[in-house]
């Protein structure tokens, strides 16, 4: 699972890269680390065109997780005596949401999977986290770490993020994930992020019927990727290789 990547290159060259014809961002700074629940930039489809936004990492969790959550916390203050309104409970279930999205075919990610809630998120480079090799494992193209992007998917939705902020809405989003190439596998055997090679993949993720669009949910080819950094919560750019 990613949890953590980069996304260093200024907002003039992402623009360039992917067409945007409106910025909503303000000044963009570098993010050597990007968190869950982060707001940073992705791309995605307006009324006018192609527009740079930010939003928070992660999108709502399933109806599931959060009704066996809020069960949880029933049955703590039932056997504390305290009276339980179970609807309420689950109202003000926080909710941090879903990163990474594997099973597409699942009702809770169809509803979003449709042009008007794709977008691309642009990165520098990514992390696998594996303990025995230091930690964080960064993945990119090669030591530059060019710009490249995941295929995401992004909505507005309220509900509780953090339970100090209380009720908000807010732009979220995560990226697709799927089988690992072998430079991943090595480090992470369940799954990489879905990265788009090319501007045909950025075009055809964007813009094509969902049946078409998923089909770029797959690994990239093997030796697609080399490793940049271990063992930092930052990517500390080209000083690290």
């Amino acid at each position: 699972m990613c949890n953590l990547y980069s996304i260093t290159t200024n907002q003039a060259a992402i623009s360039e890269l992917f067409r945007v014809v409106n910025r909503y961002v303000g000044n963009l700074a570098p993010m050597a680390g990007v968190f869950p629940d982060y707001k940073a930039p992705i791309v995605r489809t307006g009324s006018e065109g192609r527009e740079l936004a930010t939003a928070r990492w992660g999108m709502p969790s399933s109806s599931k997780a959060l009704m066996d959550a809020a069960g949880k916390r029933a049955e703590k203050l039932a056997a504390q005596g305290k009276p339980v309104d179970f609807k309420e409970l689950l109202r003000m279930e926080p909710d941090g949401g879903t990163t990474n999205i594997r099973n597409v075919k699942s009702k809770h990610w169809i509803r979003w999977l449709g042009v008007e809630n794709r977008c691309v998120v642009p990165f520098n480079s990514f992390s696998e986290f594996n303990k025995a090799e230091g930690g964080d494992v960064w993945f990119a193209s090669d030591k530059t770490r060019p710009l490249a992007c995941f295929a995401g998917i992004w909505t507005n939705w309220t509900s509780v993020r953090k339970v100090k902020e209380g009720e908000t809405t807010n732009d979220l989003y995560a990226f697709l994930t799927t089988e690992p190439n072998a430079e991943v596998r090595a480090i992470h055997p369940k799954a990489m992020p879905v990265i788009l090679r090319t501007p045909e993949e950025v075009e055809l993720w964007m813009t094509a019927p969902p049946q078409e669009a998923l089909k770029l949910q797959r690994p990239l080819p093997d030796g697609s990727l080399r490793i940049v950094a271990r063992g930092v919560k930052e990517d500390p750019g080209d000083s690290a290789t």
